[in-house]
């Protein structure tokens, strides 16, 4: 589709640099064509070697990086619990449980409702709107800030809220007070998560890795020695942390201001505080989507509280949570790469390249947690002394060690699946599709095996990594049955809508639900 008005290529100058492309002035039948540099249908090996050769430069070139900010930043939790699981096995628990539970279903909130940028930045960048990027996320920041404020009770009354829901009076106590402390990290993450998104959609990935990788060096030097050095327990854990997440913001923000991002960011705008509630039911359709996702491996940790010696039970499975976490942190990286890439193709009106990046990330993802579950299964001997020193959860966690290597092989597809409905804007649709399978199904399922047969940890395991599997299943089927020229199409209406100045709408399809 050439309409006089050039696109720019999608890799120019040095071969990993991306750019934008200029936004088409199609009619409304050629929108639904693919543009002049989609990629050309592929007739045999050597064309799909080819193509997918290059399509895993320009995916690997966002994955990696992103890949290493997000094991980064949730190393920052993990090394907290690592530190707190030497002090003591009440220390180990108060931090899972504050992590798990209250900063769990917060972390949750904000990064679903800062993922609405991921659809809009992305497309709007693709199809080289970028001046409306540095609006779309002061209008996140207005959303978050004020969302974080609501939850801020959940913060200050969370000794109430877990004793309220069954846990152990020692351990609310202890995971209350430090609740209380962690309410910094609950206004970094409502500025953390647009800014992160902002730069994400204009492939600046690097920017947010390099001060990733400062902020856990740091953070894991403090915390040994106002943890363990100097004694100042989950007080200097607490403190130890907030600055980390806070020292990301900032950098952050001072990286976009130093005039960096060019058309993006041209300062502070009233245009932040207008058409917002446009903008608030996209970001609430995020939040329901990732919000199912996150609260639902939480209720694991939640769940082993109600059993027999359940301060073993939550350790035991807290840390094979915690390096699920870090697992999923390397699918997260290939999330973010292939909602960029979906979202900057489908902007562009580039259909078939937006679906082979998701066959490419799909391969890759299943090789990578392939490998890691082998080297979990071979370490199982050795890698739990790292988290606790109570021989009885150690052995807990070695006995689930197998179901923790094939939990990690599903969960390194499920994400990528996520990242392309994020892409494509199909938040709605796919947050039915989670509740039905994680809490119409896979809770259920896994209560029944934990509790009536009496499976204990790994009956609830087993019955809520089958709702995740079957929810696998059905994204599949979904982006099996997409027709992605006709999400290129929604994705330019989408632009459209957003980018002017009338109030904003956002684009639905009638028979899907999808936003």
């Amino acid at each position: 589709m050439d309409n006089g008005n050039p696109r720019q290529p999608l890799l120019t100058g040095e071969p990993n640099q991306i750019q934008p492309h200029s936004h088409p002035t199609s009619t409304a039948a050629a929108v639904f064509s693919a543009g002049t540099d989609d990629i050309p249908p592929l007739t045999g090996l050597k064309d799909f070697s080819s193509q997918f050769l290059t399509e895993s430069k320009k995916l690997w070139y966002l994955a990696g990086p992103a890949i290493f900010s997000s094991v980064s930043k949730y190393s920052l939790g993990a090394i907290t619990q690592v530190f707190a699981g030497h002090v003591g096995t009440i220390d180990l628990a108060a931090v899972s449980v504050e992590n798990s539970v209250i900063a769990g279903f917060s972390f949750g909130v904000m990064l679903g409702m800062g993922s609405a940028l991921e659809t809009l930045c992305g497309q709007a960048y693709g199809a080289g709107h970028q001046d409306m990027l540095g609006v779309y996320m002061q209008r996140s920041w207005v959303i978050l800030l004020f969302t974080a404020m609501i939850l801020s009770p959940l913060y200050i009354f969370a000794e109430a809220i877990l004793k309220l829901i069954g846990q152990t009076t020692e351990i609310s106590e202890a995971a209350g007070r430090f609740a209380v402390w962690m309410i910094p990290q609950l206004f970094a993450y409502a500025l953390n998560f647009p800014i992160a998104k902002f730069l994400q959609a204009q492939s600046k990935v690097m920017v947010i890795a390099g001060i990733s990788a400062v902020a856990l060096v740091v953070h894991a030097v403090l915390s040994w020695l106002l943890v363990i050095k100097l004694r100042w327990g989950l007080v200097g854990a607490a403190a130890v942390l907030n600055g980390s997440w806070w020292f990301i913001v900032v950098a952050q923000f001072a990286y976009i201001v130093s005039g960096r991002c060019g058309r993006a960011w041209n300062g502070f705008s009233w245009k932040a505080f207008q058409n917002l509630w446009g903008f608030i039911r996209l970001s609430l359709a995020s939040a329901v989507m990732l919000c199912l996702e996150v609260w639902y491996f939480m209720a694991l940790i939640l769940f082993a509280g109600y059993l027999e010696n359940a301060e073993v039970s939550v350790d035991g499975l807290s840390i094979c949570a915690n390096i699920l976490g870090w697992v999923v942190m390397v699918s997260f990286g290939m999330n973010v790469a292939i909602s960029v890439r979906v979202s900057n193709e489908l902007g562009a009106i580039h259909p078939r390249t937006a679906k082979f990046s998701l066959v490419v990330a799909v391969i890759a993802s299943t090789l990578i947690g392939l490998l890691l579950a082998l080297v979990l299964i071979i370490s199982r001997d050795h890698y739990p002394s790292l988290f606790s020193n109570d021989t009885r959860v150690q052995d807990l966690v070695k006995q689930l060690t197998p179901l923790l290597a094939l939990c990690i092989v599903i969960n390194n597809i499920q994400p990528v699946l996520s990242g392309v409905a994020i892409g494509a804007g199909w938040q709605t649709c796919v947050a039915y599709v989670n509740v039905s399978c994680y809490y119409l199904f896979g809770i259920p399922v896994g209560l029944l095996l934990g509790y009536k047969i009496n499976w204990g940890v790994r009956g609830i395991w087993y019955g809520m990594m089958s709702g995740t599997l079957l929810q696998t299943c059905v994204l599949f089927l979904m982006v099996h049955r997409t027709n992605w020229n006709k999400e290129a199409s929604l994705a330019n209406d989408r632009i459209k809508s957003w980018g002017g100045s009338k109030d904003l709408t956002v684009n639905k399809d009638e028979n899907t639900g999808r936003t």
